[in-house]
């Protein structure tokens, strides 16, 4: 039997996730928990006709330091994460793609925080145009994926959802990356 949430106390909200103080009822004991209210996110994994898949560098303020990273974005409330996949395609990387499969959903980290990640790859990548936030930087970078096996291998790619990502392409998973080894 799931536990029962007593109540909810809004303790911040933001323009990207909002703070509530939940107390729940297990097994007649009572407990509060701190949660971090996040819509969740589409990541997408661009992967080029040559066997390349486009990356973003760019600051985050939170590790201090420049990440490589899958792009990826926050989805709107209600919205279809393949609908976010598709716009951070072609915000971030500047391409549209005639394919989008979903390759898993996870939970970024379930003890204090909401977010859900979906997880995709895009290929037949037609050019457009970047269309970035205002309050975003990226520098986009290609590489094979034996190079990015190896950029998590030394600890170059720190990013989770970048990990988990290109492990599951190196892994074979979709039958589409058959030509990126």
């Amino acid at each position: 039997m799931r536990p029962e949430r007593i109540c909810t106390q809004s303790i911040y909200n933001g323009r990207v996730f909002d703070i509530t103080l939940d107390t729940i009822r297990e097994n007649e004991h009572e407990y509060t928990r701190e949660i971090v209210r996040h819509k969740g996110s589409a990541v997408i994994a661009p992967l080029f006709d040559d066997g390349t898949i486009a990356l973003v560098r760019q600051y985050r303020h939170a590790a201090e330091e420049y990440l490589l990273e899958l792009p990826a974005g926050t989805l709107n409330e209600g919205e279809d994460p393949l609908i976010g996949a598709h716009r951070e395609l072609e915000e971030e990387i500047g391409v549209v793609a005639d394919s989008v499969e979903k390759l898993c959903e996870f939970y970024v980290s379930p003890g204090f925080l909401t977010e859900k990640m979906f997880l995709f790859v895009a290929s037949g990548l037609t050019e457009t145009a970047q269309n970035l936030d205002e309050d975003e930087f990226v520098e986009i970078e290609r590489y094979s994926l034996p190079e990015l096996t190896e950029m998590i291998r030394t600890g170059k790619i720190e990013d989770a959802k970048t990990i988990v990502g290109v492990t599951l392409l190196a892994s074979g998973w979709p039958s589409a990356t058959k030509n990126t080894r």
